[in-house]
């Protein structure tokens, strides 16, 4: 048994986010967790809400509410959808949490003790119209680079590039879109990170077994002339964590707080310590999740993350835990997405455009999205959600693949057998080839699932299903009943364990289906079928089931248009 840490990218507390969000992160991270605890490793799967920085000021400025209960009230919402959604996190944290508040300003104390801080006197872009220095993220402009026409003052989101809002060609406030700008002085804090290109690099050059994804981004961003540049952690602004070193007031940096991208990833630690203080139990509990000197050294940990998160993730967040000098443990493996699409188009939180996560649990189970959604993951390129395809793979895998056959076996044996595992004989050839098609089959599923490779694990998932219904087809037990029940009896029996199996198998990506097929074998052996063979006679002659509600209803025509109508590409 190995110890696994997981973590996903944490969403922003701005408002519900929508189907790209949640496959961009959080859904593969819970696939693997859940596939990891199965199996039977320690695992602790953290996440959280990013409640700092202007886009928690503006949305709590826009619905009316001061910002502390806008985000306290946002964080219940993102945690119930996240229970809808079957994420299983070990702990939904808060990065307004007094932990992280006292862990950025630790980390900050330390790297200034290393000389990794330095104050500049700068000028900052200052919106008339709008009253206030206007942070990287809300300076809108064209690109320099590609000429992406949204680029925002941190990043082009368009061709990851960093900028600084000086860069941008015909700049303007993305609050009130006004070019009344002006450039005042201020003075900031910077993380030296360009002096750690070395030490970062040679980190990277560590990591061989990282996606393409992941390492071509890291490495574009470390190689670049002025990639790597010296980065602020502080900004004008009213909310977010006070600029202290240590437990120290930190001179001239009175009325500042830490710029949320420093504070953010440092909560993937500080969630612990929250996760600890709710389950009772002390910092040596959490620190060995973290610490290399309390044990942390045996950890695995893993990041899932969408690929315009991994710059801040393999440079900025690194060099803040290697320039501490502190033992904190670093990531061993960051999973990264491209981008799902919506209809021809992009999701957009800020531009309304596409289902939202909330949207979706309102027409469908959680399982319908989990299947769509994974199995159509954005591993290696962008990727698009349109109706069309979601009805299609709707009705052929879950319905007319594993929902038809949990159907066809269980009705067919209560008409024929009652409702318990009928006696019958010893298998035949056919039961021989489908058990050493299944074990070649699940071994294969393993190596993609351990491998984090979320589509090949799904397409060999359904090829399962598949294999048990091309048996189901080729032995026919309803006609085999009339002349030979013995036989019948034997095909039905492998075929109600194969449910049995189908369950534990399918349970990281459609929970509440595994768990209903598991409830109506009426068994809560959930264990991994290690022992292919012996997995196939777990449920023994005489014991009891039920037949199961149907799995999945087909997505109709009539459905599909109305959907189609209702979320043609803005939330109210």
């Amino acid at each position: 048994m190995a110890r696994h840490l997981i973590t996903s990218a944490i969403p922003y507390i701005n408002g519900i986010k929508h189907l790209g969000n949640l496959i961009g992160s959080q859904l593969p991270a819970d696939l693997y967790a859940r596939y990891l605890r199965q199996r039977g490793h320690e695992v602790l799967f953290l996440c959280a809400t990013d409640e700092h920085g202007t886009p928690a000021e503006l949305a709590a400025a826009k619905a009316g509410k001061p910002v502390a209960d806008y985000c306290a009230e946002m964080h219940i919402v993102q945690a119930d959808i996240a229970r809808g959604f079957r994420l299983s996190f070990d702990h939904f944290g808060r990065s307004s949490s007094p932990q992280n508040h006292a862990l950025t300003q630790h980390f900050a104390g330390r790297l200034a003790d290393q000389d990794l801080i330095r104050e500049v006197s700068e000028k900052q872009v200052y919106s008339n119209a709008d009253g206030r220095f206007l942070p990287d993220r809300y300076i809108e402009g064209t690109c320099p680079n590609c000429g992406y026409d949204k680029a925002r003052g941190d990043q082009c989101e368009n061709c990851t590039k960093q900028l600084d809002p000086t860069d941008l060609i015909e700049p303007r406030s993305a609050i009130s879109g006004s070019t009344d700008l002006e450039v005042r002085e201020t003075k900031h804090l910077y993380l030296k990170q360009s002096g750690m290109r070395g030490q970062l690099n040679d980190w990277i050059d560590s990591k061989a077994d990282w996606p393409i994804l992941t390492t071509s981004i890291a490495r574009k961003w470390l190689n670049d002339g002025d990639g790597l540049r010296d980065r602020g952690i502080t900004r004008d602004l009213d909310w977010g964590i006070p600029v202290r070193k240590g437990t120290e007031d930190w001179p001239g940096m009175e009325g500042k707080v830490f710029y949320v991208w420093f504070d953010a990833p440092i909560e993937y630690i500080a969630c612990a310590g929250e996760w600890a203080q709710a389950n009772d139990l002390t910092d040596s509990d959490w620190q060995r999740w973290w610490r290399t000197d309390m044990g942390a050294d045996d950890v695995r940990y893993t990041q899932f993350m969408g690929k315009d998160n991994v710059p801040f993730h393999t440079l900025s967040f690194p060099a803040t835990i290697l320039g501490s000098g502190e033992p904190w443990k670093l990531v061993d493996y960051i999973k990264s997405f491209n981008y799902l699409n919506y209809d021809g188009g992009q999701f957009s939180t800020s531009q309304g455009r596409g289902v939202f996560m909330d949207q979706a649990l309102d027409i469908l189970p959680a399982d319908y999205w989990r299947w769509w959604l994974l199995s159509h993951a954005p591993e290696s390129s962008d990727s698009e959600f349109t109706w069309e395809n979601f009805q299609s793979a709707t009705n052929k895998d879950l319905a007319d693949v594993l929902g038809n056959f949990v159907s066809r076996v269980t009705k067919f044996c209560r008409s024929k057998f009652d409702e318990t595992v009928p006696e019958s004989g010893t298998f035949g050839p056919e039961e021989t080839t489908l058990i050493e098609t299944l074990t070649t089959r699940i071994r294969v599923y393993e190596a993609h699932m351990e491998a984090m490779e979320v589509r090949k694990s799904a397409a060999e998932l359904r090829a399962i299903w598949v294999a048990g219904n091309e048996y189901l087809q080729t032995v026919a037990p309803w006609s085999t009943f009339k002349t030979d029940p013995h036989r019948a009896a034997a095909q039905i029996r492998l075929a109600l364990n194969l449910i049995r199996v189908y369950a534990v198998l399918s349970a990281p990506f459609i929970p509440d289906a595994a768990a209903a097929m598991l409830a109506g074998m009426q068994t809560d052996d959930d264990s991994w079928p290690d022992d292919v063979p012996a997995a196939l006679e777990a449920l023994k002659p005489g014991h009891a089931f039920t037949v199961p509600e149907v799995l999945f209803a087909k997505i109709t025509d009539e459905q599909l248009g109305e959907w189609q109508a209702r979320f043609s590409g803005t939330r109210d």
